[in-house]
């Protein structure tokens, strides 16, 4: 199966680059003093649920089974539609913590080659 050509990760702050080509914000909630110009899509079908949000930050679920509950929820076929895009995408959350963020688990199972990652946390 082919691959997204390239897929970048940032938070929705960090300003425009001419290299991000398609800005696709992954947050099931609409981030503090964006704009809608500041990304080209909306997608919440790859967005961890508000209650395991709550569980990772508040509540001290662990990361790897903040990952593995994040992968279980996610809508069959919305990564799919992701890895079936054309050229470069860059994922935007709000996290500023990129090592604990649902996009890096998104990238990682996106660009995984032969699409092993879609299958596991």
């Amino acid at each position: 199966m082919r691959r997204v050509a390239t897929v970048k990760i940032k938070r929705v702050y960090e300003p425009r680059a001419g290299s991000d080509g398609t800005r696709i914000l992954v947050m099931r909630f609409w981030p503090r003093g964006i704009r809608r110009g500041h990304f080209d899509e909306w997608d919440r079908d790859v967005a961890p649920s508000r209650e395991l949000l709550g569980a990772f930050k508040h509540q001290g679920l662990a990361w790897n089974q903040f990952a593995r509950r994040f992968r279980a929820e996610l809508r069959p076929g919305a990564l799919e539609a992701l890895r079936r895009r054309k050229g470069t995408i860059t994922l935007l959350c709000g996290c500023a913590d990129e090592s604990r963020c649902h996009r890096r688990l998104l990238r990682r199972w996106l660009t995984e080659p032969g699409g092993r990652g879609l299958g596991r946390a």
